[in-house]
């Protein structure tokens, strides 16, 4: 055995609570060594009441098992002692504890449980798992009022530079949210519309206002009345990190210097302060964008008004944390505090680019972009840069740093604002964006559309990526359709909007990937091709039966089979014979019995 593969501590990471009375426990291992990981139990005070759980392996990615189990009690968990009994394939048999590994059964040194508060439960809205968020950069969306156009605005679908504009607003959000429906967003993020400097505004002049280019805070109100009246939630984004300069705190700073009220609300360097990124922090020596000092008490409590402003005021759903790993931790951890008392069904979202674990322990975010995810659909789909067998090991992994509850809501994007659009990572072939976004939606979590990839949209990096929507004809009808077909599955089907995940497929040399979503009776396998030869690949199912692919239509028969490339853990005894076209995609469901 690998004992140094072998993990678990007594953390968030390993065991937490779902409920007062249920705990989840998770253990790691070495890939394919464990045969059977059992959980023994006890109260500190009777271990004669020692219980035994079987734990099961939930994910598995190049290096590793991730075995899990949930135990419940009929009062709240409490004083739990626990060790691990390992079985390797050959029979063999070790004990786990805080100790040590061992062939020897542990007679003291035992992991322990103490207590399930309240607060240690992850609470996610209902609302937000395996809802399509849709992405809108206001001032390139649509222009519905042509009156709030700033000077020198120009004309719609300009090639987009960093300081131009083209007239986008609140009232083309409103006047297009027909087609947002339609096309099966579930809910907005909408970047900046606070009054603020520039087009992206990110540079926050005014908390409490809408900037006049994009409406008033009426317009806004109207906004979210009408998206909840047809089934739409909205977030906004939140950006406490950094301000712009005409930000009425920094403005009375470079007036009175070292006598101004605010001067320890910003990181100031030296006096005297004037707009220059040597004379304070900023956003990547950016001096239009000055660094608050969100560890100071009166800029917290400055943070935490906002932000429950626009819920209490307006019924905004959420926000969208802007560089949220930047900013001091006791901001999250108070605005949670405080907002999910008042409002439990508000979302926060955090912006993050690479493992957001720290802020995923319950006690700050819901969820994070996750640019993991992005990376890996990226590098596979796009870019062919790794195997089937690489990209599963990746996305498992991914997959196995977050508990369950935090997967169901992760906001699952291929770009943003701040990166090249997915068509143009694919050199533009549709083959490629198609596949990766059929990934998307059929993968566990909250898929992300920013706004225009439906459509056909192109560009490279920031500003090329925040070109204005095309709209009507000039929309690409195949890509649309594709993303409806793919937001329906999502609606109709508990199992790919909330059920678990398997992967059954992952052969490199074909170019075929394949897992199973379930929940409850319901089970689909959903296998991907990105080769550019037709191949025949066999998909290990549940049970005998007929299975038919919702896309094609097509039926198949199934067989006898072994499990194929997880089978040890899912113990599929059957199998269908599936011809994959170059750059296809099935979903496939039993016909008939309990799989309906």
């Amino acid at each position: 055995m690998n004992r140094e593969a072998v993990l678990h501590r007594n953390t968030e990471e390993f065991i937490y609570p779902v409920r007062r009375n249920r705990l989840i426990v998770r253990l790691r291992a070495a890939r394919k060594e464990i045969r059977r990981c059992e959980l023994v139990f006890w109260d500190r005070t009777d271990r004669i009441k020692e219980r035994r759980q079987q734990l099961f392996c939930h994910a598995r990615d190049g290096l590793f098992d991730y075995f899990q189990a949930e135990i419940s009690f009929p009062k709240v968990a409490r004083y739990q002692k626990y060790y691990f009994c390992l079985e390797e394939k050959d029979g063999t048999h070790w004990y786990y504890s805080a100790y040590a590994l061992d062939r020897k059964l542990p007679e003291d040194g035992f992991f322990e449980f103490l207590y399930a508060n309240g607060t240690d439960i992850v609470k996610t809205p209902q609302w937000a798992r395996g809802a399509v968020f849709y992405q809108i950069f206001p001032e390139r969306f649509c222009d519905g009022d042509a009156g709030n156009n700033p000077g020198g605005c120009r004309p719609w679908g300009s090639r987009p530079d960093k300081e131009n504009h083209m007239g986008g607003d609140l009232e083309g959000v409103i006047e297009k949210l027909p087609y947002l429906k339609d096309l099966g967003a579930e809910c907005l993020y909408l970047n900046p519309i606070f009054a603020g400097d520039f087009n992206h505004k990110y540079a926050t002049t005014d908390y409490f206002q809408i900037d006049p280019q994009f409406g008033t805070n009426e317009t806004f109100g109207r906004l979210v009345r009408e998206c909840h009246s047809v089934g739409i939630r909205i977030i906004l984004d939140g950006v406490f990190n950094h301000t712009g300069v005409h930000f009425a705190p920094f403005r009375d700073l470079l007036e009175h210097q070292e006598d101004s009220a605010y001067k320890d609300w910003f990181y100031v360097e030296k006096y005297p302060v004037t707009i220059t990124h040597h004379a304070y922090e900023c956003v990547g020596a950016y001096k239009w964008m000055p660094k608050l000092n969100t560890a100071n008490p009166r800029v917290r409590s400055f943070i935490l008004r906002v932000m429950e402003f626009w819920i209490r005021e307006y019924g905004i759903d959420g926000w969208r944390l802007d560089v949220a790993d930047e900013v001091d931790p006791s901001v999250w951890q108070e605005a949670r505090l405080l907002l999910k008392e008042k409002y439990p069904d508000t979302l926060l979202l955090g912006e993050t680019w690479g493992y957001g674990g720290k802020m995923l322990r319950g006690n700050q975010m819901d969820a994070v972009m996750n640019y993991l995810f992005r990376d890996a659909v990226l590098d596979y789909f796009a870019g062919g840069k790794i195997t089937a067998e690489e990209f599963d090991s990746r996305i498992n992994r991914m997959l196995a740093l977050h508990r369950d509850e935090t997967n169901d809501v992760m906001y699952n994007l291929i770009d943003s604002h701040d990166t090249e659009r997915f068509l143009y990572s694919c050199g533009g072939d549709k083959r490629k964006m198609k596949l990766a976004v059929a990934f998307q939606m059929l993968f566990p979590g909250a898929p992300a559309i920013y706004y225009g990839d439906e459509a056909g949209m192109t560009g490279g990096n920031d500003p090329d990526c925040r070109g204005c929507m095309v709209w009507g004809e000039d929309a690409d009808g195949d890509m649309l359709a594709w993303y409806r077909s793919m937001t329906a599955l999502r609606r109709e089907y508990s199992a790919i909007r909330l059920g678990g995940y398997r992967s059954i497929l992952a052969d490199g040399e074909r170019a075929v990937y394949g897992f199973v979503r379930e929940y409850g009776q319901e089970r689909f396998y959903i296998l991907l091709h990105r080769g550019e030869e037709s191949c025949g690949i066999c998909c290990p199912v549940a049970e005998d039966g007929v299975y038919m692919d919702l896309l094609s239509f097509t039926c198949y028969g199934s067989v006898p089979g072994d499990g194929g490339y997880n089978g040890d853990i899912t113990g599929y005894k059957a199998q269908i014979s599936v011809e994959m076209e170059p750059y296809s995609v099935k979903v496939i469901k039993k016909k008939g019995g309990t799989e309906v």
